[in-house]
């Protein structure tokens, strides 16, 4: 991306010492936003001409310092084509930074994934499931992607995302990926909370998911007939991952539970109430609100199935949620 940039040699008037030198200041402008450094330098104000930015006269001191000017001058115009080459997004606090020797790190989109990784992987098991986590993770490879497929890129600036960029992603998902609208939708948020981490991290002071809406889109799931819920229960199946599949299914469509919450289902959920007949009890795994559901019959034949054949007190042999939809 082109910009407009300005490098200016200043005195900061309002910083002159008592033997009436002043400082000598560096103003960086990269699209109208600067920044702005002192030189460690002080000049006589006499010997200064505002309009060439550079010191007067042919003294030692003069030529000293537009010595300075000159070298400083020079190495940030190398800096400023090595970002621009680099990233295709420079700013004046950037620049200043690199030559100040300010290292500035989750620059770019990939290294703010990763660490967003990173820091997700503690919270597995205590707030967030390792299938989430999964979703971030394919998330992450397929931003690499889109950069190598839309740019040819290995990587950019956190700060070049804009609605453009993700609206462009957003196309990319949905045309060259096997994806339904709201499967795309679910790896946008994933997308969109990575760039909430880097805004409370205060890496970006701007969402750029801030004008991105989300629209999920309504979709028909149909139902399951008594008929077609009968002839699963009755089918034989010779193959012995495909029957589990099919009576964790059954065991969710009687009991209304999710499957991350089967998933998680132990015998201790299982209790009996004041008139002896058994309930399942505990808390949704997604909104942590409780449930006490009463556990019917096949339900409870499909329990005594698989009694003594789950390990960790399990109740039903599940797996992984993308294996269990595959067998579908």
């Amino acid at each position: 991306m082109r910009s407009t940039f300005k490098v200016l040699f200043f005195l900061k008037r309002d910083k002159e010492k008592a033997n009436g030198m002043i400082p000598l200041f560096c103003r960086i402008t990269v699209d109208g936003q600067d920044a702005r450094f002192g030189m460690k330098c002080e000049v006589n104000p006499k010997c200064w001409d505002v309009k060439t930015g550079k010191a007067t006269g042919r003294t030692a001191e003069a030529t000293k310092i537009n010595a300075l000017v000159d070298t400083t001058k020079a190495e940030i115009y190398k800096i400023y084509r090595e970002i621009q080459e680099r990233e295709h997004y420079v700013t004046a606090e950037k620049i200043k930074n690199v030559f100040l020797g300010i290292e500035q790190k989750h620059q770019t989109l990939l290294e703010l994934f990763d660490y967003h990784n990173k820091e997700r992987t503690l919270q597995i098991g205590v707030n967030l499931s390792k299938s989430t986590y999964k979703q971030y993770c394919i998330t992450r490879q397929r931003v690499a992607d889109f950069l190598s497929y839309k740019y040819n890129l290995n990587d950019i600036s956190i700060k070049e995302v804009n609605k453009q960029f993700i609206c462009d992603f957003e196309t990319y998902l949905l045309t060259q990926y096997d994806y339904c609208k709201n499967s795309v939708v679910t790896m946008m948020k994933k997308f969109r909370h990575v760039f909430e981490l880097a805004l409370n991290k205060e890496w970006i002071y701007r969402n750029p998911f801030n004008e991105y809406k989300l629209q999920w889109q309504k979709t028909d799931r149909g139902y399951l007939t008594q008929p077609e819920i009968e002839t699963m229960i009755n089918s034989q199946l010779e193959n012995r991952r495909l029957e589990q599949t099919r009576d964790i299914f059954i065991f969710c469509a009687f009991t209304g539970l999710a499957y991350s919450d089967v998933k998680h289902l132990t015998y201790d959920n299982i209790q009996s109430s004041f008139d002896g007949k058994l309930w399942i009890k505990g808390k949704r795994r997604k909104t942590d609100v409780e449930y006490k559901i009463p556990l019917l019959n096949i339900p409870q034949m499909i329990l005594e199935k698989y009694r003594g054949k789950t390990k960790n007190d399990l109740v039903l042999p599940t797996c992984d949620i993308v294996m269990y939809n595959l067998n579908f």
